[in-house]
């Protein structure tokens, strides 16, 4: 039981969720599934992200009003980061009123990486902005999240030919805090791991999105490469993916044809399985924010060799990060290593397996239901001095 559930305080809550699929919907519709508060969601089909960031205020707006006339004013409200906040708001001001507002931050445009290597759209990033600063509690998926976006606010904002909004970051950090995403690992932590169909070729899994930010072509460059040197393994794909991949994903599969054993976008329960029989879990990103996909595969059980950088030492507890940890560039070597003795590598990450329990949502549900409270209190005093 939560907070909530023990203080006795239920809130009405509305979540606006413009990008309603993957790990946003994962997250959305864990909160319903797991708060004391009663959670309802306002929501956009997943596709089309550059607008749903900026128009979907308006058509979400016209949703949310709706909502809260067919039901009641919500005790507080939550927004996703992949809309502009502000427009929101000032949208929908007539139906919400004063109540208190969250931004949630999965992403931020500030630092999300380009498929060109080109400088972050910069009205995209003023969207996320402008959220941050309208909201009256920002929640950071990660503490790496946070302060990389704090880190980078100062020039981006500088860049403006006056009134810049640089002294107002001190504002955004003193309502910032982090609560992280929780991941539904029922089925993965106490499951029994299945043994090895092949004991000497390790299986390695591929569960991320295929797309750009997560590198699934340095991915395949590395398995190719092993593979070129002989390096027994088999490898297990079975992320989100485009309907078409690129040519060079292409023929670096027909190299690997042979070692593919899954390559399919699996419903729950045959996702949770092959996590179950899969040995390592290899990680290119070049962006996460959080790592959805990483806790999964280290709570059923998968070896994990993961960069140094990005979200990825937050995730896993300081005395396991010599064994998992690789320095950038040298992602190929780390995994040949473990390769080579998947033993040896499991033997030293005892234990890790459990310690992803931190990130279910039985544990994390707590920050979210008595940090809602904390700032209903919060906002009615505020309203009751002014």
């Amino acid at each position: 039981m939560s907070d909530a559930g023990r203080s006795g305080v239920s809130l009405d809550v509305v979540v606006v969720e413009p990008w309603y699929g993957g790990s946003h919907r994962a997250w959305a519709d864990g909160m319903v599934r797991h708060s004391d508060h009663a959670v309802r969601l306002v929501t956009h089909p997943d596709r089309f992200w550059r607008w749903r960031l900026r128009g979907g205020a308006v058509t979400l707006a016209a949703a949310l009003r709706s909502d809260i006339e067919a039901r009641r004013r919500p005790d507080v409200l939550v927004v996703s980061s992949l809309v502009h906040g502000a427009a929101l708001l000032g949208l929908a001001r007539r139906s919400v009123g004063d109540v208190p507002v969250v931004a949630y931050v999965h992403e931020s445009q500030l630092r999300y990486p380009t498929t060109d290597g080109r400088a972050p759209d910069p009205d995209a990033a003023m969207a996320n902005w402008q959220t941050l600063l309208a909201a009256d509690a920002v929640w950071w998926n990660s503490a790496f999240h946070r302060d990389t976006v704090v880190e980078a606010l100062p020039a981006f904002l500088g860049a403006a030919p006056d009134l810049t909004h640089r002294d107002l970051i001190a504002e955004v950090e003193a309502k910032s805090v982090v609560v992280p995403v929780g991941v539904e690992l029922e089925g993965l932590l106490r499951a029994e791991r299945e043994p090895r169909s092949s004991p000497g070729e390790p299986l390695v899994v591929w569960n991320q999105r295929w797309e750009h930010d997560k590198d699934p072509l340095g991915w395949l460059r590395i398995m190719a490469r092993l593979a070129d040197a002989g390096v027994a393994f088999r490898l297990a794909l079975a992320g989100e993916r485009p309907r078409e991949r690129d040519a060079e994903a292409k023929r670096l599969l027909q190299r690997l044809a042979g070692r593919v054993e899954v390559d399919a976008f699996l419903d729950a329960d045959a996702y949770r399985a092959l996590l179950l029989r899969s040995d390592v879990f290899l990680s290119c990103a070049r962006h996460e924010f959080f790592g959805i996909s990483v806790v999964e595969a280290i709570a059923a059980g998968c070896v994990p060799v993961l960069s140094d950088a990005l979200s990825h030492p937050g995730l896993v507890p300081e005395r396991w990060h010599d064994a998992v940890l690789y320095e950038p560039g040298r992602a190929q070597e780390a995994l040949t290593a473990v390769l080579a003795d998947v033993d040896g590598a499991r033997t030293r990450v005892a234990g890790l397996r459990e310690e992803m329990e931190r990130w279910s949502w039985p544990r994390v549900i707590d920050r979210y239901d008595a940090g809602l409270i904390a700032l209903t209190r919060t906002e009615s005093v505020s309203r009751n001095v002014c």
